[in-house]
């Protein structure tokens, strides 16, 4: 189906006894009943996707017998009109009829008269609009996916070109080894590749059809569910009719995903802010990412990664939003979960732009190789090389050779150096005299990083290796 356009909903000249259950109802709704009742502003990005389930519905219904070959054919011509109406941006949604499925449904009527009041046999729309809410959320989490591989893709071409770019890594935001700068943005890629899984994960868990359970029961029509859960492209009908419209944990799984993947993103931006600033200076952007002062002329403001933060921030409240909406629903259907969507498309659309952004940064950053190397041999970086020197070499217990580059740290501190590289030798042996002149080859932060070899280590010949597998995996 077409992609909804957006045309301005239709006035409507006060209200009316709604013609979908006037049979009922002999006064028109309250206009502030209207206004809290009303979701077609929310809904209406479903409208191609209502079209696709009427239309395997109906199809579904005429393959039974249910309905006549005659009323499934103008069915059938006035569904594919309205999508049409859909793709063009003339469909007219109009508020008096409260959400989309029956706006499309009153819009069928008008288009092929009786016909279309068939169209709804053996369907509610409690399960109509789980559906096509299922069916949203399941593209959506596609959708996910591709974005995060986008800032995948990024990170890996920004690691091989920097594979063997040396910056300090940090516990604790202190210095405590040096890295490269590769393997350092290749964490992330081992980040959103997880969230990646989610979302795949998710979208298989999300594989059952609600198309069919009517209201809460089922219905006593003799339906097909496996031939409409086919056409929509489910592996089956959902097993149980109550908890097929009253569950919601296929979005549930969605904003799950989205927070955890916005932290992931957020734990980066944060990291651009830092590396951007004037104290680290490890990196900069364009001014393509970047904002100025109204009052300070001198100012390079991170405000797009300041703002990946704070969508990060929404999107998991927007998970804990869904779990509050939903923790004390008793089965089955209950009006509240008419902000499910509201709280899912939000968290959707905020993701998407948070993907999109992060890119974008990714793709723009200048790092700066000699401040970074220079501070990646502050605070004494390659304190632990010279531990690992004397258990290899001098045969020291690991504890004892701690307790020895303790005390080499300290009179480093004593003679005002900032890093162990810088101090003489006979220092160090005044210490402990099995320290011998070769230690001194493990004291620079170029040789500490090619030393960490093992396996998800930072060495370079590592970073390359490993980009190899991802720039393969990712195409």
């Amino acid at each position: 189906m077409s992609k909804v356009k957006e045309p301005v909903s239709e006035a409507v000249p006060g209200p009316a006894v709604n013609a979908m259950w006037g049979g009922r109802f002999d006064r028109p709704a309250s206009p502030l009943l209207q206004a809290i009742n009303v979701s077609l502003d929310v809904d209406r990005r479903l409208a191609d996707i209502d079209v696709e389930g009427s239309l395997a519905h109906a199809a579904m219904l005429a393959a039974r017998g249910i309905i006549s070959s005659e009323d499934h054919a103008a069915i059938r011509h006035g569904l594919e009109a309205i999508a049409k109406e859909i793709a063009d941006g003339r469909f007219p949604f109009r508020h008096e009829y409260e959400d989309i499925h029956m706006n499309v449904e009153a819009r069928l009527r008008e288009l092929v008269g009786p016909a279309a009041g068939r169209l709804h046999t053996a369907r509610s729309r409690n399960d109509q609009v789980v559906t096509d809410f299922k069916l949203w959320t399941r593209r959506a989490m596609l959708r996910a996916a591709d974005g995060l591989r986008t800032i995948m893709r990024a990170l890996v071409a920004r690691a091989e070109a920097h594979a063997d770019w040396v910056m300090p890594g940090f516990t604790h935001l202190q210095t405590a080894q040096p890295v490269t700068l590769g393997h350092h943005l290749l964490a992330y890629v081992e980040m959103l590749c997880r969230d990646v899984a989610r979302f795949e994960d998710a979208h298989a868990r999300a594989d059952t059809c609600p198309l069919g359970a009517a209201a809460l029961a089922g219905t006593g029509f003799a339906i097909d569910r496996e031939m409409t859960a086919r056409a929509l492209g489910f592996a089956a009908p959902a097993a149980n009719s109550m908890d097929a419209v009253a569950s919601r944990d296929f979005a549930l799984d969605f904003l799950a995903a989205a927070a955890i993947a916005g932290m992931h993103l957020s734990r980066l931006a944060d990291e651009i802010v830092l590396w951007t600033s004037p104290q680290f200076g490890f990196a900069s952007l364009s001014g393509a990412w970047s904002t100025g002062s109204s009052i300070m002329p001198q100012k390079r403001n991170p405000d797009a990664a300041e703002l990946v933060r704070a969508k990060a921030a929404r999107l998991g409240a927007d998970f804990q939003a869904l779990v509050a909406l939903m923790r004390a629903l008793p089965l089955t259907y209950s009006k509240d979960l008419q902000d499910d969507k509201a709280i899912t498309f939000g968290a959707a659309d905020t993701l998407a732009l948070v993907c999109d952004a992060m890119a974008g940064m990714v793709e723009d950053l200048a790092f700066d190789r000699a401040r970074m190397r220079a501070a990646a041999a502050l605070g004494f970086s390659t304190a632990t090389d010279l531990a690992d020197w004397l258990v290899r070499e001098a045969g020291l217990p690991f504890r004892d050779a701690h307790h020895v580059t303790g005390a080499v740290v300290r009179r480093a501190e004593a003679l005002g150096l900032a890093s162990l590289e810088a101090m003489p030798l006979e220092e160090m042996q005044a210490i402990d005299p099995r320290i011998g002149r070769d230690a001194m080859s493990v004291l620079t932060v170029e040789n500490s990083v090619h030393s960490r070899a093992s396996q998800g280590g930072t060495a370079p010949v590592r970073v390359r290796e490993v980009v190899g597998r991802w720039k393969e995996r990712l195409g």
